[in-house]
């Protein structure tokens, strides 16, 4: 249970209607599909010959199809004995036959775990033995019998266990019930006004085995009637040759693809007038950054989503409206969600705590850690503000606070005073071990190819907007991409391994 409750007057952009409380407190919506099998029922029953899903190898299912062929593979999974609760791993990549796969094992009456394509045949064997699955859908043919549907799902039967990326250790299997999953469809088309948009074509070029890239995209456009258009992997060509191609309207995305996508030289060649709205999340959106993709995407709705595994997907947004005031933040609770921070400092940064509908009941096969979603509140390990008028603003992972002589530095937020100089794409700022101070400020910081900035140009710039004991020691200038796990999200451990050379100073 929080210990202060953060209840200030504050803005309230989306559409809260038919939100209810649950009997144990939780928020959630009044109306929703069951279960996963259900949502898609319905959207076959209204969108039948319209195309759910398509890939860039040429594959492409209408509603009816999707259907059809996912109830076949579910036959042919119910032929090998899977059954109710049992555990299916899916591993491959992302293609058409992924969407089919993962419906197969929901209607199956199974629990999908998708697995991270990258990852060793260890690790991929401890996690399959760590979630007991029955059976694996990899790039083989997928099983086929007679049609077969479990239509008598509940809300809070396990649908998926879903690892996480295992950055700040081993990989932990997150509980994803029916209606966390289908919560998410719910406030991703509140949010961005995916709600019944059967015009709506979304470009998937993130991992299907994440959340974004399934619940917050897949899930949420299927559910809308739209189209899903699955990128096997990214490259800035096939992403704009797609946009092109199938008049692409939606793209979610991390700053540093964005930026990508913008330094190559082709995409002012290129039509991008269809795309409707490009968001992002997993890292701030430098102001330059924004003001770029408003340039070449005139009349593009932005928005910055926030969320975990743990959380299904997205927790808080920053609409359109606020992107260009207030980067530095990731906007507000969603319709179902409430924030609150955990002893919040002298500056108001505590750790943040998620309670709602999406949050899951914990994790597979470990009771220990149940203390991280006591009383339905998710102790996220994330260090954050909260404003007045709701703005949530992440500055900290708990674990990578830098401890400066004493002084907490909170790396996101020096981040974000990087990021805002106009040449800075991205950055990283870390704790570099010191024998004096115990840590001090370490930054790697990305420029474009054609950018002619230094490290002390760099300080000059943050040290109009932070105090000194924040400032960074330690600058690498670099125009390599930072490197990242498959959620997008920048590996810290890595970048700590370097050699930092000498303490800049002004």
């Amino acid at each position: 249970m929080a210990s202060s409750s953060v209840t200030a007057k504050r803005l309230r952009p989306f559409d809260e209607s038919g939100v209810v409380r649950r009997p144990d407190g939780v928020l959630a919506y009044s109306d929703l599909p069951p279960s996963l099998v259900a949502m898609l029922r319905t959207s076959r029953e209204r969108y039948g010959s319209r195309c759910a899903v398509t890939d860039l190898n040429g594959a492409s299912y209408s509603y009816d199809e999707l259907w059809k062929e996912a109830a076949a593979v579910a036959g042919g999974l119910r032929a090998q004995g899977i059954g109710r609760g049992d555990r299916v791993a899916l591993y491959r990549s992302n293609d058409a036959a992924w969407v089919i796969a993962y419906f197969a094992v929901q209607m199956a009456g199974g629990v999908v775990v998708p697995i991270n394509t990258r990852l060793s045949t260890v690790e991929r064997d401890s996690i399959c033995a760590d979630a007991g699955v029955s059976a694996s859908l990899d790039s083989g043919r997928l099983p086929t019998g007679p049609a077969w549907t479990v239509d008598d799902l509940e809300p809070t039967e396990i649908a998926a266990l879903l690892y996480t990326s295992g950055t700040t250790g081993e990989p932990k299997g997150v509980i994803a019930e029916h209606r966390n999953i289908v919560s998410i469809s719910e406030t991703q088309g509140r949010v961005t006004g995916y709600r019944d948009a059967v015009d709506l074509v979304n470009l998937i070029s993130v991992p299907l085995f994440h959340v974004t890239g399934c619940n917050a995209q897949m899930i949420a456009t299927l559910r809308a009637g739209g189209t899903v258009v699955i990128m096997p992997k990214f490259d800035v060509r096939g992403f704009l040759d797609a946009v092109e191609q199938y008049a692409v309207t939606a793209a979610i995305a991390v700053p540093a693809i964005y930026a990508m996508v913008l330094a190559d030289p082709i995409t002012s060649t290129r039509d991008l007038s269809t795309l409707e709205s490009a968001l992002y999340g997993g890292a701030p959106m430098s102001p330059a950054l924004i003001s770029k993709l408003r340039a070449a995407l005139p009349g593009c709705a932005l928005g910055n989503g926030f969320g975990l595994t743990e959380t299904a997907s997205v927790s808080t947004f920053l609409p359109d409206q606020w992107c260009d005031e207030r980067p530095e933040t990731v906007g507000f609770a969603t319709p179902v969600v409430e924030l609150d921070l955990l002893e919040p400092d002298e500056h108001g940064v505590g750790e943040l705590l998620i309670r709602g509908e999406n949050v899951s009941r914990g994790y597979w096969n470990r009771p220990d850690l149940a203390r991280n979603f006591a009383d339905g509140w998710l102790h996220t390990g994330d260090l954050a503000r909260i404003d007045d008028q709701g703005f949530c603003e992440i500055v900290d992972r708990r674990k990578d606070m830098i401890i400066r002589g004493g002084e907490n530095v909170y790396c996101v937020e020096v981040e974000n005073v990087l990021v805002s100089h106009p040449a800075v794409l991205e950055a990283a700022v870390v704790g570099v071990p010191d024998e004096v101070m115990g840590e001090r400020v370490g930054a790697v910081v990305v420029t474009g190819p054609e950018r002619d900035i230094d490290a002390l140009g760099i300080l000059r710039h943050a040290a109009e907007r932070l105090a000194k004991y924040k400032l960074p020691e330690f600058i690498s200038v670099t125009d390599e991409q930072l490197p990242r796990n498959p959620g997008g999200k920048v590996v810290k451990a890595r970048v700590k391994d370097r050699d930092w050379g000498r303490i800049v100073r002004l």
